[in-house]
């Protein structure tokens, strides 16, 4: 059930990409502001995750799951039924407020209930090829969605799969019922000031490669969320209840997993979006063409995965993680030999690579950040590994559509090409964009390598013969 809720939202993520030229079409976006159909949902995603953390390790993390699902299902709804471009963003806003809650009440759910060693490896391995290959089967489905039903479906199909994870959560998810949380133990400063920090960089950075690095609109921005962020970490330096515990800083595994996960989405997890300006905006493909030209990819992201998670409990995560995104750079560079014409050998050959190596490393990556760390903390940790992946994600969109922007320019096109205009030198630009991901990866396998080194263990842990049963948290609602 919660790889379920993980397929739902790595889905979400990856799904609306394929969608938005059909999107900008019937509801008349402009051709630059069809991008916040994405950055609307990674505005408020990338802002709450710390606050969504800690939510969980206070409140119970089966009731943030129950609560911010529902939430999920009926923001998805409101997105179907869009019939202007203000309510569809306001849909996908309360999508990404939801995620922000959901994704770290699923990972420390997941942390949790299995014990580290064998078995959380095993459920991490579940978990990751849920989260890893649903943003490549999104792709997938959106294409399908968007050919037999239109593009509202690619919000519709959450709410009967949300609908079930609900009822099924009332049911059967195990979790503990915490002590009755005090009003100062939510931090209510440090929630404030990181969450508005957090999302006026990511604004920031989403509206760079429109208004330009220099102008007001970015810079601004920009200044205050770094200050807000600074102000954030010296609130968190001086509370007795602090939503961040500066000393998990002190970790390298957390660190140095968080690296990681910046990395692999400013690389990995942005392959899907540059893919599908080549497929459509360049080679014309159908949506449906495009969306199946992924599927390789969602397959072998579950078997790197699953090979990821059994070579983790032999070696270690931590030596794991560093050849999972070598490999998967390797696959991103094969991307440099797509041309005007669709090689399928080409295509396939490098998302068989990179989609092997990239389950390889959502896997360890995940594995290595919760390692050692306290159960009535794992919220606030899954939630810090989250923020990071999601500002690499904001980081890596913005530069790499600025390169884009740049190379087109160079080339004697313009625009973002975001609304599946086909514009000349598009071919030549990605051939930068695919190699400028394939050096993140090469620079989050580095980070592996000397920040996380050798600090796991190796031999196999000893899995116990019978693993502690979690109390089940009850349903019955306390007074007020």
């Amino acid at each position: 059930m919660l790889a379920t809720a993980q397929l739902v939202l790595a889905l979400d993520y990856s799904i609306v990409n394929i969608a938005l030229p059909s999107i900008g079409g019937s509801l008349g976006f402009s051709r630059d502001a069809v991008e916040w159909v994405v950055s609307a949902y990674t505005l408020l995603f990338g802002g709450f995750l710390l606050f969504g953390g800690r939510s969980s390790d206070l409140l119970g993390r089966r009731r943030v799951f129950i609560a911010s699902g529902a939430l999920f299902g009926v923001a998805s709804m409101v997105g179907g039924l869009s019939t202007t471009p203000a309510l569809l963003l306001a849909g996908r806003a309360v999508q990404g407020l939801a995620a922000g809650f959901l994704f770290p009440a699923t990972l420390s759910l997941v942390t949790t209930t299995f014990p580290e060693g064998p078995t959380r490896n095993r459920a991490i391995a579940v978990w990751g090829a849920a989260g890893a290959g649903g943003l490549a089967f999104g792709a997938f489905l959106g294409g399908v969605l968007v050919s037999a039903l239109g593009w509202r479906w690619v919000f519709f199909v959450n709410v009967p799969v949300l609908a079930v994870l609900v009822v099924a959560a009332l049911l059967v998810l195990p979790g503990r019922r915490p002590p009755r949380p005090r009003v100062a133990d939510f931090d209510l400063p440090g929630a404030t000031t990181v969450t508005a920090g957090a999302m006026l960089v990511v604004l920031a950075l989403v509206q760079a490669p429109v208004l330009g690095w220099t102008s007001p609109g970015t810079l601004i921005p920009a200044a205050v969320g770094l200050a807000l962020l600074a102000a954030f970490l010296w609130i968190e330096d001086h509370s007795k209840n602090p939503l961040m515990p500066l000393e998990l800083l002190r970790r390298p595994t957390l660190w140095g997993g968080m690296l990681v996960t910046a990395a692999f989405m400013a690389s990995f997890g942005l392959q899907f979006f540059f893919l599908t300006m080549y497929l459509q905006s360049s080679l014309h493909e159908a949506p449906l063409i495009a969306g199946v030209s992924f599927l390789p990819l969602a397959l072998l992201v579950v078997v790197g995965n699953q090979v990821g998670g059994r070579l983790a409990t032999r070696y270690g995560a931590g030596r794991v993680l560093p050849w999972g995104m070598v490999i998967g750079a390797v696959g991103l560079l094969a991307y440099e030999f797509l041309g005007a014409r669709l090689s399928l050998p080409t295509l396939l050959a490098g998302e068989a690579i990179a989609g092997f190596g990239q389950g390889m490393a959502f896997t360890t990556a995940y594995l290595v950040a919760g390692s050692g760390i306290d159960a009535d903390r794992q919220g606030v940790a899954s939630g810090m590994a989250s923020t990071a992946q999601q500002l690499g994600g904001s980081i890596g969109l913005a530069v790499l559509v600025d390169l884009l922007s740049a190379r087109l320019g160079a080339l004697g096109g313009h625009g973002l090409v975001l609304d599946g205009t086909s514009v000349p030198g598009l071919i030549p630009a990605l051939h930068w964009v695919f190699a400028a991901q394939a050096s993140l990866a090469l620079i989050g396998a580095a980070a592996a390598a000397l920040v996380i080194g050798r600090r796991l263990p190796r031999r196999r842990e000893a899995e116990p013969a019978e693993p502690p049963v979690p109390a089940v948290e009850t349903t019955v609602a306390a007074p007020g």
